[in-house]
């Protein structure tokens, strides 16, 4: 099944999220900060949070795979 672009930005920010995770979980175990949002866009806080709310959004958008009118007519443009 095609998905739209909205489909594919929201599985690479879920990624990204994902893999951000994991650096936080394994930075436990070394003493560091492994938290690349936080290293890129911790001097602004405010970006940070809109990058962790859309790493969310993403995965809502996820959670419903398919379900958008583009998705379903399959006419979703594809990136």
């Amino acid at each position: 099944m095609k998905k739209c672009s909205m489909h594919w930005i929201a599985w690479l920010l879920a990624v990204i999220g994902g893999l951000n995770w994991g650096l936080i979980g394994v930075s436990y175990f070394t003493s560091g900060n492994w938290n690349v949002v936080n290293l890129l866009l911790g001097s602004w806080p405010l970006a940070e949070a809109i990058v962790y709310i859309l790493v969310g959004l993403s995965a809502l958008a996820l959670i419903f795979d398919g379900k958008c009118k583009a998705c379903m007519a399959g006419g979703g443009q594809m990136m």
